[in-house]
């Protein structure tokens, strides 16, 4: 189980190439022959590894809504809590967070749901952390 944020994603915000706020991030379902690999760089990397459209979910995924940063000691990214549904039926193992307004479709993160999340006739929530999406201290 391999969970982390691509290292374009860490150099984009060194280099402010990356808004967390204002940008359109889709969040991506993955099936179970993605690996996280912190030198992909592109949402290209990954496609072949969306789940593809079903009932509800759209292949490359849907933006995450009301993203915020949070300033303090400790800054997080957070947003809702995402879902597909209902009436879904679906099976997926990773979510993948990519930059839509950026040109090339950069990666942000991955996240392994340690297993396979399946619903049917339903919705499969992404709950996020209470500590926030990307979390730096």
């Amino acid at each position: 189980m391999a969970s982390g944020i691509y290292n374009r994603a860490k150099a984009n915000l060194m280099n402010a190439l990356l808004d967390l706020e204002g940008s359109n991030i889709k969040v991506m379902l993955l099936n179970n022959s993605h690996a996280f690999t912190a030198t992909h760089n592109v949402k290209g990397d990954v496609d072949t590894n969306d789940i593809g459209s079903q009932t509800v979910y759209v292949a490359g995924g849907s933006a995450l809504a009301n993203p915020a940063v949070t300033q303090g000691a400790t800054t997080k990214w957070d947003a809702d809590n995402h879902a597909y549904g209902p009436g879904e039926s679906l099976t997926a193992y990773h979510a993948v967070l990519w930059d839509d307004d950026n040109a090339t479709d950069d990666l942000i993160c991955s996240f392994d749901f340690g297993g396979a999340k399946t619903v049917s006739n339903g919705t499969l929530t992404i709950e996020w952390h209470t500590n926030g999406i990307i979390t730096l201290t």
